[in-house]
């Protein structure tokens, strides 16, 4: 397996193994607490277009870090070699994650629109 792929596997494991804990409700509490939102009359199972927005935002969030771990890399190795254009490099390293950044919150915008119940 390649490095890439052991990370991917690792974060999608984890992702999935702390979102159960998340989910989780008390047997009681519905009794004592009134629901926020309740669902649609005609309900089907809305388990896998909530899934769809919290994969989509993991996967969003996954790879935006990768590329702005990969740009920072980039610059800091071509500031290392060439010192006397720091400055630009470094201007243009925080454009270009001001651009994924705002990308990514866009994208997790869109994901969590995935949810039938969201207000």
């Amino acid at each position: 397996m390649t490095k890439v792929a052991k990370l991917f596997a690792l974060c999608l494991v984890a992702s999935l193994a702390l979102a159960t804990p998340a989910w989780a409700q008390e047997e009681g509490a519905e009794a004592t607490t009134a629901p926020a939102v309740t669902a649609p009359a005609a309900a089907t199972d809305w388990s896998l277009i909530t899934f769809s927005g919290a994969f989509g935002a993991a996967l969003t969030t996954i790879g935006a870090a990768y590329g702005i771990g990969k740009l920072a890399s980039a610059a800091l190795e071509s500031m290392a070699r060439q010192p006397e254009v720091a400055g630009n490099i470094q201007t243009a390293m925080i454009i270009a994650a001001a651009l994924i950044e705002g990308f990514t919150f866009f994208a997790l915008f869109i994901c969590m629109q995935q949810n039938p119940w969201a207000g």
